[in-house]
Formats: C-alpha cells, sequence, structure tokens
C-alpha cells in the first residue's frame, strides 16, 4: 500500500539546469556539473554545440552521452554533416572543424549527427538557433515584430535557446503583443505567468556576454517560477594552451582569456 500512495503522489515541478555551447571545452562542463551537482539538481537538458573551437571534443561528447543528457543539435554538429552549410561557414571555423573532425571518433560523431533538431519537455522548448526549430539561424539583437512572428510560431509559454552565447530574456504580452528585452547576468530573474518567454542560457564553453570569462549556465526553477543565470569559474588558461598546441586557430584560445 505505501508503494502505491507513492506512486499516486503528485510530482512535484523540477528545477532543470540549462547548458549550451559546451564547445569542446571540458574544464568548463567538468565545473559546471559540478556546481549543478552542488544544487542538487538532477534534470539537465543541452543546447548544443557540444564540438567546435575547444581543444577535447570526444571527452566533451562522451561526457553528456554517458550521463544521458537530452541534447538538441548545434550547429557545431550539423557543420559535421558536411555540404553547403560547412562551406558557409567562416575560414577560421571551418579548420577549427576539420582538426575537431580528426580528434572524434566514429561512434561520437555518429552519435552527434543523430541529435534532434528540438526538444519539447514539461511544456518547455528547447532549440540551439532561433525558435521554433532553427540549428544555424541567429536570434541577434532581433527587432520587435521579428520576434512577436517567433512567439507566433510555437505554442509553449517558454523557450530557451543559444547559439550567440549571450544571456538573454525577451519578454512577450499575449494580450498587448509587447515585448520586452532584458540583458541577463548572474542572478535571478522572475517569469511572470501571463508572459511568454525566449531565454538564451549563454554558453559554457566560450561566453561572449562581456562579464566576464566564467562558464554561464541557467537553471529554471518550474515551482517558483524563476530563473537563475550562474557564472562558475574554470582554468580557461588550461583550455587555451590545448588550443594552441592542437593548432586550432590562436583566436579561439585569447577568446576564453577576456
Amino acid at each position: 500500500m505505501g508503494h502505491t500512495r507513492h506512486m499516486n503522489k503528485e510530482r512535484r515541478p523540477e528545477k532543470i539546469a540549462i547548458i549550451s555551447d559546451l564547445h569542446a571545452n571540458i574544464e568548463a562542463l567538468h565545473e559546471v556539473l559540478a556546481d549543478i551537482a552542488g544544487l542538487k539538481i538532477a534534470k539537465i537538458i543541452c543546447l548544443g554545440d557540444l564540438v567546435g573551437y575547444g581543444p577535447d571534443p570526444e571527452k566533451t561528447a562522451r561526457r553528456i552521452w554517458d550521463l544521458h543528457i537530452p541534447v538538441v543539435m548545434g550547429n557545431h554538429e550539423l557543420a559535421l554533416a558536411g555540404g553547403n552549410y560547412l562551406r558557409r561557414l567562416n575560414e577560421s571555423t571551418q579548420e577549427s572543424l576539420a582538426i575537431t573532425e580528426k580528434l572524434l571518433s566514429a561512434p561520437v560523431r555518429r552519435y552527434l549527427l543523430s541529435l534532434p533538431p528540438t526538444l519539447v519537455k514539461d511544456g518547455v522548448r528547447f532549440v540551439h538557433g532561433c525558435p521554433p526549430d532553427s540549428i544555424e539561424t541567429y536570434l541577434f539583437h532581433p527587432e520587435a515584430s521579428r520576434l512577436r512572428r517567433i512567439f507566433s510560431m510555437f505554442a509553449e509559454g517558454l523557450c530557451f535557446f543559444g547559439h550567440t552565447h549571450q544571456l538573454e530574456l525577451f519578454e512577450y504580452d499575449p494580450v498587448s503583443t509587447r515585448v520586452l528585452f532584458t540583458e541577463l547576468e548572474p542572478g535571478f530573474f522572475p517569469l511572470r505567468r501571463e508572459k511568454r518567454y525566449l531565454i538564451n542560457a549563454g554558453s559554457v564553453g566560450q561566453p561572449r556576454d562581456g562579464i566576464n570569462n566564467f562558464a554561464k549556465y541557467v537553471v529554471y526553477d518550474q515551482e517558483k517560477r524563476q530563473i537563475e543565470v550562474r557564472a562558475v569559474a574554470y582554468n580557461a588558461e588550461k583550455t587555451a594552451r590545448k588550443i594552441i598546441n592542437l593548432g586550432f586557430p590562436e583566436f579561439n584560445a585569447l577568446r576564453l582569456l577576456r
């Protein structure tokens, strides 16, 4: 009987850690996963770009795979398939991906190419690029008219995305169709239940938010209806040295130290 009562108990809303743009930075990922464990958060979702730019694509992708973390495909995973998209990328990124290819085992490469473009879990949408389902399109300084169109293209009240490595929040009022923009920084941000949101989770492996070079990620508290932006220190110098030693473009290393 006790077991039956336990099964019938209403499941409490969970906290979800959203990580994005890991970019083969195993040092940053290690510290972020430790931070998540310290918060006793069991559920993690990754917004893609496990590889690219960084020195440890195999270890980084394997870690996510081994932990059974749900992942959407990033544009760097898409580029591993070659074709027109790879050719559209700049020369430095193509060079980084060529080195990345040599560092990946066949099983991990197949895993990366098998990732879905979107996930919807617990009424929340997850995508790497531009919602509702683009892997490669940037949502970078969008105008309000574009955001209204995007919100009209999916039903969920909340969508997390990545790709730009920026920490941003767009709030949409379905009644007035007003759109508000907030540049995020470490701390807590309430989400109003009558509004809809697009939230960029920033980057674990190569942050470009201008705050500091700490690894960034977001925690969504479903019960309190709020997000927390977390910033985690890691050994960026070690990662940068490995990038240089493996022959990646020097800019990939310098970007981590800013």
